[in-house]
């Protein structure tokens, strides 16, 4: 959340900022409890400091009758008060909660996605000289996919994946893995990318599947709760993203700050309720409630976490472009940045069976938004304590992936073409 000492003084700009993001909250409002909150917190330290006077005074012998009814007298009135001061502090609370995020200066203001801006668009569109098809067409003639048997089993928008499909998927798995922890590809990146950043390479994460749900919410990601999956009789909810369970795991800890950046490459089964039909998302495997997915994650501090998300987006484009993906690079405008960011970028790679690009990563800059209510910090080389800022970005959501790779590749009589830089993952193959 946002510092309030910041809303006070900021307060047209905050209130302007959450107009433009689409959240219907009254920072005037947000104003008026914080003063109601502090003049009644004075209050009550007044009151408690007088108490612990008059107790102090009724240890030395028999107290006296007036310091009796005194004392009765202020328990009365303090307990009053610490009511009052704990419902005002609660509104106050879950008023601020819904303040977003300040937008960065250069993040286009709009009021729906259409408004988003397509920075560039990357590489050549294949051309076939037969009409390509949909992903799903193609896995159900090689056996790669069983919706039918997943449904039986778990209901609908699951799948099992098979057969050489699952050998792709682990084969992106490891050229990612190995790219991200590579410190000569990450100096590469950053370098094309015109960054002067650290070089620290990605240690891969296995994290756990389940978040808590107060960690859930101090991350600004439980909401809305009718897309996650709750577990009966728990307090935990199967995560929708490895940077769930990534961003959270240092909560009420301090870094050093010659540890950072620390950067994290998390794989994990994801789990969405993805409500609503999408029509030809329905078909294959675009839209799951199940799916696996390599996320990026880092900590660092306040003046190097722009150019770190900015340097998550050119890993996402180096990426994409192992896989010989035409895609376009977009920026997202305030409605559609999400409440914790401060800036957001799309990647969308060209799918022939739809002919049209669709999303397949998005990167996310929070700035110190999720670490003020996680309480993640950094004590800098001068012993100040500071919030720590964090980032995360997809590397490849595994699903779309295959399908970027399978419709870009596909050859006429149902097979698909590898790119170069995945082939060495699955026994040189060039053609699947």
């Amino acid at each position: 959340m946002l510092d309030i000492r910041f809303i006070r003084e900021n307060a047209d700009l905050v209130q302007q900022n959450a107009s433009q993001k689409g959240y219907d909250v009254s920072i005037a409002t947000l104003l008026e409890l914080d003063t109601s909150r502090r003049e009644l917190q004075t209050k009550v330290e007044t009151l408690r400091a007088q108490r612990n006077d008059i107790s102090s005074q009724m240890k030395n012998g028999r107290p006296a009758p007036e310091l009796i009814e005194q004392g009765r007298a202020i328990k009365e009135e303090l307990t009053g008060l610490e009511a009052e001061l704990k419902e005002v502090d609660d509104q106050f609370t879950d008023l601020l909660k819904k303040v977003p995020n300040m937008a960065e200066s250069d993040v286009p203001v709009g009021a729906s996605e259409d408004e988003n801006v397509v920075v560039k668009t990357v590489g050549e569109k294949p051309e076939f000289s037969f009409a390509p098809r949909n992903h799903y067409e193609i896995a159900d003639q090689r056996d790669w996919i069983d919706k039918e048997r997943a449904s039986k089993v778990a209901g609908s928008r699951f799948a099992y994946i098979k057969g050489d499909l699952v050998k792709l998927q682990m084969a992106i798995v490891m050229l990612v893995m190995n790219t991200l922890s590579d410190e000569s590809v990450i100096a590469e990146i950053a370098r094309n990318a015109g960054l002067t950043v650290s070089t620290k390479p990605f240690t891969p994460i296995l994290p756990p599947l389940m978040i808590r749900t107060g960690l859930y919410d101090a991350m600004d990601r439980l909401e809305p709760r009718d897309d996650r999956y709750k577990i009966e009789d728990e307090d935990l909810w199967l995560q929708g993203s490895a940077e769930h369970v990534l961003g959270s795991m240092y909560a009420d800890e301090i870094f050093d700050e010659a540890q950072l950046p620390i950067r994290y490459l998390g794989y994990a089964t994801s789990f969405r309720r993805e409500a609503g039909t999408y029509g030809k998302d329905m078909e294959g495997i675009l839209r799951m409630h199940q799916f696996d997915k390599l996320e990026m994650e880092s900590f660092s501090t306040k003046e190097t976490s722009r150019d770190e998300h900015l340097l998550f987006v050119a890993i996402q484009e180096y990426l994409l472009q192992q896989l010989e993906l035409p895609y376009q690079v977009i920026q997202k405008c305030t409605v559609d940045i999400g409440k914790p960011n401060a800036r957001g970028v799309d990647m969308e790679a060209w799918l022939p069976g739809q002919d049209k690009f669709r999303e397949t990563h998005t990167a996310d800059y929070m700035t110190d938004y999720q670490s003020r209510r996680l309480n993640t910090r950094v004590r800098r080389e001068s012993g100040e304590l500071e919030l720590i800022h964090t980032n995360d970005a997809t590397a490849f959501a595994l699903g779309r992936a295959m399908i970027a790779v399978i419709e870009n590749g596909q050859t006429e009589d149902g097979h698909v073409r590898l790119p170069k830089a995945i082939q060495p993952y699955i026994a040189g193959r060039e053609v699947l």
